[in-house]
């Protein structure tokens, strides 16, 4: 596959910027890994500094084989100022899908950042990359990621019963769904 490379003139709107991760935003990632909240829903996270430059590599060797790409989410105004992250992975350009996925420092939340950050991120897929479809997955528990969905135009498709290892088990995932005509403004 081939490599993917960061939108030239970056993504970006009135709200948010999403532009490539610098060393110097670890300590903000790191802090906010260490957010009950994140960990309620995730179990990836770094927790030191050698992790996360461990992991930060892994991102990159995966965007050159055209599998991701790792998004800092920032202020538009701030350029310095972390408010989350998000990707698009699990990209099959040949068969033209990906999926998107999205996390916020506490600072961030309820303010329609991840909304935004999914809307810029579907939008570049659909119209630079050539993707015909992005999935969004996430626990059913995380009301917030339901929202942002929705509120972005996908289509709820269904619930995978114990999709995923997770912590000491297994998780379900509900599946949402969107094709370049349904994304909302």
């Amino acid at each position: 596959m081939a490599e993917l490379r960061f939108p030239a003139d970056g993504l970006e709107d009135a709200v948010v910027r999403l532009r490539p991760w610098r060393e110097t935003d670890m300590a903000s990632q790191l802090e906010a890994f260490s957010d009950p909240w994140f960990q309620r829903f995730s179990d990836w996270a770094p927790r030191t500094g050698r992790d996360a430059r461990r992991h930060r590599a892994e991102d990159e060797r995966a965007r050159q084989r055209g599998e991701q790409v790792q998004f800092a989410l920032v202020e538009p105004s701030d350029d310095e100022r972390v408010l989350g992250g998000a990707s698009l992975h699990d990209v099959e350009l040949d068969q033209g899908r990906a999926a998107v996925g999205y996390w916020l420092a506490p600072a961030a939340r309820g303010r329609g950042v991840a909304t935004r950050a999914v809307r810029l991120i579907a939008r570049w897929a659909f119209d630079d990359l050539g993707i015909a479809r992005v999935a969004l997955t996430c626990a059913p528990d995380n009301h917030a990621s339901q929202r942002v969905a929705e509120r972005c135009g996908f289509t709820r498709e269904g619930l995978l019963r114990s999709h995923m290892p997770f912590k000491d088990g297994r998780r379900d995932t509900l599946v949402y769904g969107l094709l370049p005509g349904e994304l909302r403004s």
